[in-house]
């Protein structure tokens, strides 16, 4: 692929991709995004800091920010610019796919892979998300592509890039050097260790200008001290191979590509070479195995540079055993477009799909509500609503409303809430979990225990019946799906 064929297919697949998202780009900011990324930025965009001061530090390294930054020094601060700016990098890790895929088997199959990558829910909402993993995930798939090429120099380069974009990524580079070693490789592999250099350096900086290496004691405890419980990692196992395989209908691709494993291959069309496969299974195994031992929620995000590389094995598999394998990618195209609007009956985290963008409209209502007829109370609320009604900034509101913080709506926490009446004159509430009803492992009381116990999930009182624990009325309220948000104001409250 010459230098103008790749700006060509980069400015096609960028085109398509603003088009697909184009109602997206303008949403203020989810989540993650308002608790970390965007405050991070923020910082290092006002004030030049490497390390946030308006949110607590938890040691990501700051490309990130630097490239948000760099976005609104050119083209201004708004979620606008935030998510083109991200759309852009989910393009370049595109042409990454592409090229891979071209490197490994065809154009023919690269095109369907990039088709199903593009459309996969996972990575579709990722994609206009301003979150560390898709930019480490860019320059990840750009060094793999150097390392097939056996250009390990620039992979190595490319690696500290990822490394600098989100810590994590420097597993990738260690094991492709370990598998270099065991395959008895030339000593030029070394390049590989070479990423690992930046990522210390960063690490010694936090060190020098915090007091710690890996970000604040309880970020450390949540993401790393308590998931090595056995129990948890077990779990955890269990989740991370439905998540590579078959989370948001990707067990369409992967019950198709099984099935198609026992036809007869066609005539003329050769597998991915061996050692090729071999290296991409180690690298999502390793993957695999990583996130089940240290992460404190399961997010789909963290596996995000895997899901190119198994839909390029699957989707190689139908090209080169059925004949009419356009048919099956099509159906795979169907079940990710279906997933991406509306997902499975189970929980899952709302960026996994668009539930996202029905998360945030549905703030962006009640926090509007708010702003224009409580514009004097004091708000009940809990993370992230206390920020999007605090921080003009996010996008959700043009002034700072005065909050009360809460953890979550559980029963406990309203409890403790209805003991302070007096500190806040009304609340927004909502849905903290995307908990569409019962799932296939409901009835299992084991599962419901170990997923509240080590993953965080819980059951929110409904708006009804906290209103009632409080001695309020609702006057506003919207559902989306699973999802619901309501205001509620209390006899004290000046209403305008």
């Amino acid at each position: 692929m010459s230098p103008r064929q790749a700006l060509a297919y980069l400015a096609l697949v960028f085109a398509a991709t603003l088009l697909l998202h184009s109602g997206l780009l303008r949403l203020p900011y989810f989540w993650d995004e308002a608790g970390y990324y965007i405050p991070a930025a923020r910082d290092f965009f006002l004030h030049g800091q490497l390390i946030p001061t308006s949110t607590l530090t938890n040691a990501h390294p700051p490309l990130p920010a630097v490239y948000l930054a760099v976005a609104w020094k050119l083209f201004g601060y708004s979620p606008l610019v935030t998510r083109t700016a991200m759309l852009l990098a989910a393009a370049v890790a595109l042409l990454a796919v592409f090229a891979i895929s071209c490197k490994l088997q065809n154009s023919t199959v690269a095109w369907g892979t990039v088709a199903c990558t593009a459309l996969y829910p996972i990575w579709f909402a990722q994609s206009s998300m301003a979150h560390a993993d898709l930019l480490a995930t860019c320059f990840v798939l750009w060094a793999l592509w150097g390392y097939f090429e056996r250009r390990l120099a620039l992979a190595a380069v490319l690696f500290g890039f990822a490394a600098l974009s989100k810590e994590t990524a420097i597993l990738w580079p260690i094991v492709l050097l370990a598998y270099e070693l065991a395959a008895s490789r030339s000593w030029t592999a070394a390049w590989l260790l070479a990423p690992v250099l930046p990522l210390a350096t960063w690490f010694g900086y936090h060190r020098w200008r915090t007091g710690y290496v890996f970000g604040n004691p309880g970020f450390v405890r949540y993401n790393v001290s308590l998931a090595h419980e056995p129990v948890r990692v077990a779990i955890a196992l269990l989740h991370r191979l439905w998540h590579l395989f078959g989370h948001m209908n990707l067990f369409v691709l992967t019950g198709l590509a099984v099935v198609s494993m026992f036809a007869v291959a066609q005539r003329g069309r050769h597998r991915i070479e061996i050692r090729y496969q071999l290296v991409i299974g180690l690298l999502v195994a390793a993957n695999w195995l990583a996130f089940s031992f240290v992460g404190g929620a399961l997010l789909t995000r963290y596996l995000l540079p895997c899901y190119p590389l198994i839909i390029l094995i699957f989707v190689s598999t139908l090209w080169r055993r059925w004949r009419l394998w356009p048919v099956a990618v099509a159906a795979v195209l169907i079940a990710f477009e279906f997933a991406l609007v509306r997902g499975p009956a189970y929980r899952y985290a709302p960026e996994d799909n668009l539930a996202y963008a029905d998360y945030v409209r549905l703030h962006q209502a009640a926090v509007a509500f708010v702003e224009q007829h409580l514009p004097h109370s004091e708000v009940l609320s809990a993370w992230p609503g206390t920020d999007e009604l605090a921080k003009p900034w996010l996008g959700y509101t043009a002034t700072a409303v005065p909050t009360v913080a809460i953890e979550d709506f559980s029963p406990d926490q309203i409890l403790v809430a209805a003991q302070e009446a007096t500190r806040y004159d009304a609340a927004f509430v909502f849905s903290t979990k995307y908990d569409p009803g019962p799932g296939p492992l409901a009835h299992l009381q084991f599962w419901r225990r170990s997923d509240e116990k080590y993953f965080g999930f819980h059951d929110d009182l409904s708006p009804e019946a906290i209103a009632k624990l409080l001695g309020g009325n609702i006057v506003w309220q919207q559902r989306r799906g699973p999802l619901w948000a309501a205001v509620i104001v209390f006899p004290r409250a000046m209403v305008g």
